[in-house]
């Protein structure tokens, strides 16, 4: 269901090192570019940090929105300009790579180091991922993933990071997507994953928890302590997905309560009008039309057991080819300055 990897910060000389590593690892593993003028070389613009209080994540100035921001700067349309800075100015997570995962994860967490702020990154790597739909894949079996989480820990190293642990793979466990014969390898690779960051320092851990809309909460706590909640420093609900903040919170509480009183994080993106209704069920979670920005990326929130909202899924970047859209990770931009337009 998920796929996205892309980035943002300060742009300033002392980092400009760290974070030109940083983005041109960005720039290889991102699914698509923003839409440009002459030749694709848009002016750099200044892209700024949240302040740190409320929001310690890192904003990458590089990102797919950001570039988009000069895009339609360079053109003159600066209505569309200032309509996409509403994304390009607040922190989303980075979604590790297939090919280069310990460099990507240093250069980010890095960059972020440099700027003062946390890196907020997501493993999506797991095999048999997202069950043969739209962004199926992941690594080719048990031994390559543990390298490839690894790999992803020893980027890290001791600098701060918070790790949105492989959305869906828990949730499809239970729905009945994941074959049997997977299912314990899966647990054990999700409990190993958790393991590992977790030896990190400075790194906050959540395992992916669904979301407000799928099921019951005692259909999954079972299955997030096989995958190790225990160990994690909470769980994660409705990344990629639309339901309101209050009903994640909702959602959220019910959970935590059967799973030893863990904190969790809301992914928060894209649900400013709440979730789809019209179309086809099965697939309403697919670039669904209507929808809007949700709640900005903030630690300052409506319940002490929510730590964070964040922009877990890159506003702007497509579901999967549904609806007219491009492949699953890369920048549509019209389907962008629809979500900015439809925000508050």
């Amino acid at each position: 269901m998920y796929d996205s990897w892309g980035a943002r910060s300060v742009w300033a000389a002392a980092s400009a090192g760290v974070l030109a590593a940083a983005l041109s690892v960005a720039a290889c593993s991102a699914g698509g570019g923003a839409e440009r003028g002459d030749k694709g070389d848009a002016p750099r613009l200044t892209i700024t940090q949240q302040p740190k209080g409320a929001d310690p994540f890192w904003v990458n100035p590089d990102g797919n929105a950001a570039r988009q921001v000069a895009a339609y700067e360079k053109d003159g349309d600066r209505s569309a300009a200032e309509q996409i800075r509403k994304m390009a100015e607040q922190p989303t997570a980075e979604w590790i790579g297939p090919e280069n995962p310990e460099r990507e994860a240093r250069g980010f967490t890095e960059a972020a180091e440099r700027s003062d702020r946390r890196a907020l990154l997501v493993l999506y790597d797991i095999p048999h991922r997202d069950c043969g739909q739209y962004s199926s894949g992941g690594a080719a079996d048990g031994d390559a993933y543990r390298a490839w989480v690894d790999a992803v820990a020893r980027g890290i190293g001791d600098r701060a990071a918070t790790v949105i642990v492989e959305p869906d793979a828990v949730l499809h466990l239970v729905d009945g997507c994941t074959p049997d014969r997977f299912r314990e390898e899966r647990y054990f690779l999700l409990k190993s994953a958790v393991t590992r960051l977790k030896s990190l320092k400075n790194t906050k851990v959540y395992l992916d928890a669904g979301n407000a809309g799928w099921g019951r909460p005692d259909q999954i706590d079972e299955p997030l302590r096989r995958a190790g909640i225990d160990r994690a420093d909470g769980f994660a609900v409705n990344v990629a997905n639309f339901y309101s903040t209050h009903d994640s919170i909702t959602y959220g509480k019910q959970l935590s309560a059967k799973v030893g009183g863990k904190h969790f994080v809301i992914d928060t993106s894209r649900n400013g009008n709440g979730p789809y209704t019209g179309g086809d069920p099965a697939e309403r979670w697919c670039n669904p039309p209507g929808r809007a920005l949700g709640d900005t990326p903030t630690t300052s929130t409506a319940d002490p057991l929510v730590d964070a909202y964040l922009w877990v899924k890159r506003p702007g970047e497509s579901d999967g080819t549904c609806k007219g859209g491009p492949k699953a990770g890369d920048w549509w931009a019209s389907y962008a300055l629809r979500l900015a337009k439809a925000s508050r």
